[in-house]
């Protein structure tokens, strides 16, 4: 009898080690190694492999108009890129409790309801726990099919005899494979799962989701192949306690990796922002304070207005503070170093906090102005016009440049009632086909003078 191979395989990134260490070398976590069993596969000779499939040109390739389902819901449309791609495997990842699963049941209840056979395999869940949420969220149809099952050989033969169109996973850290000895989440057996689910999807022509847990360091849990392994990878966010959810792609083979979408958690599921703007300025209030203003930013295709808010105050530490939430941190670190050079402003005895309101992240320069803005009017104690939206992104120099669908800002800052916009100073004439006042500024001086309210001058 053959004597039994082990290895050890880190459970963070998926390093193999034939003996055990302590520290992973690879990621530098501590005792993340575990044993494994280890599969040599059956090599074949290439000279029996039968290739049945045939070489074409790809002129000759003809695409079916049907190729992509919509889903029901627009925003997660958007994020696809228009649909579920036919045969393409999906990653939905978010923390727990984010509702990953509510929204999948709700998309299964749509996609059923238009006629689409769908198997969903509930791996964490009772078939009697998944009715209760289906109740609750009004999801009843003849062509939704619930199974009970961790183990992937039965739920491969379960979608063999069913022969649904759609296959959704509920999770894959909970699926395991009889043919790999360690147990269910381990790097391996993520592996192999995916492997034989991307399988399903490529020859059966099967459309598979599946959804991920986040580890604690907000990546997805499992090896990193993971995500090269799947067609689309989607992140669920947003805080639990609050009841707006984000629905952001980071990759995507058939679309954009640069689209967001808007969803609200209520009582019976989730429901569709259309308007995310007005979602994130509902709460803002004719007299705004110190340290408070609008910027406009860019979600691929969609423009967002959302709130920066601003705190400077005097510090009782030798070093100042510097606290940024919804905005990237090095950015800040910056921005404040171009004001305290360009603009004179005094912030090395001051604690500097930024926040962005309806805790969406924004990480594109075109929010470098009013970051700055909010910045400058807390120290100085006054008070931005509430009409007025700001654009443009800050160079070392203190010079403002221009940014990219200018316009498509600037029509949102309207529809939304806003009478003022600062944008950079166009090398190029601006044609102004807005009902709003275009005030363009070349320097961050002349911007901080401005957006200043009248009503404190």
């Amino acid at each position: 009898m053959a004597k039994i191979k082990t290895k050890w395989v880190c459970q963070n990134c998926g390093y193999e080690s034939a003996k055990y260490i302590g520290r992973c070398p690879d990621c530098g976590s501590w005792g993340s190694l575990t044993e494994e069993t280890d599969i040599k596969s059956n090599k074949q000779n290439t000279n029996t492999i039968k290739d049945d499939t045939g070489v074409c040109l790809i002129k000759e390739i003809e695409i079916n108009e049907s190729i992509r389902e919509t889903t029901g819901f627009e925003e997660l449309d958007r994020v696809l890129g228009g649909g579920l791609v036919q045969g393409s495997l999906i990653l939905l990842a978010g923390d727990p409790g984010i509702g990953k699963s509510t929204l999948i049941l709700q998309t299964a209840g749509n996609l059923c309801n238009k006629g689409k056979k769908l198997l969903y395999v509930c791996a964490e869940e009772s078939g009697s726990q998944v009715k209760l949420r289906a109740k609750r969220l009004n999801v009843n149809s003849d062509n939704l099919y619930v199974y009970s099952q961790t183990n992937l050989e039965a739920v491969i033969n379960q979608t063999d005899t069913l022969k649904p169109e759609i296959l959704v996973i509920d999770s894959i850290q909970s699926i395991y494979t009889s043919n790999i000895t360690s147990s269910s989440g381990s790097v391996s057996q993520i592996r192999e799962c995916t492997n034989a689910l991307m399988d399903i999807a490529k020859n059966k022509n099967i459309t598979v989701i599946v959804i991920g847990h986040v580890t604690k360091e907000g990546n997805i849990a499992g090896p990193k192949v993971l995500e090269h392994m799947v067609d689309t990878v989607i992140y669920f966010e947003g805080d639990k306690y609050k009841s707006q959810r984000l629905l952001r792609s980071i990759k995507n083979r058939f679309g954009s990796t640069n689209e967001i979408g808007v969803f609200n958690m209520a009582e019976n599921g989730l429901e569709e922002v259309t308007n995310p703007s007005e979602l994130f300025m509902r709460e803002k209030k004719d007299n705004i304070a110190p340290g408070s203003v609008i910027i406009a930013t860019s979600e691929g295709t969609r423009a967002l207005l959302v709130e920066v808010q601003a705190l400077v105050g005097t510090t009782s530490y030798p070093s100042p503070r510097r606290v940024s939430t919804g905005v990237e941190f090095n950015r800040l670190l910056q921005i404040i170093a171009v004001l305290e050079k360009r603009i004179g402003l005094n912030l090395s005895k001051h604690d500097v906090y930024v926040n962005v309101t309806g805790g969406i992240e924004i990480d594109e320069p075109a929010a470098d102005l009013g970051i700055a803005l909010a910045i400058a009017t807390c120290y100085r104690d006054v008070v931005v016009d509430s009409d007025c939206v700001i654009i443009g992104e800050i160079s070392l120099s203190g010079e403002i440049r221009n940014v990219s669908n200018l316009e498509k800002r600037i029509y949102e800052a309207q529809k939304l009632g806003f009478k003022k916009a600062i944008i950079p100073k166009l090398s190029k004439k601006f044609t102004n086909e807005f009902n709003i006042e275009i005030i363009q500024v070349p320097r961050l001086m002349d911007a901080i003078t401005a957006c200043v309210s009248k009503k404190q001058n």
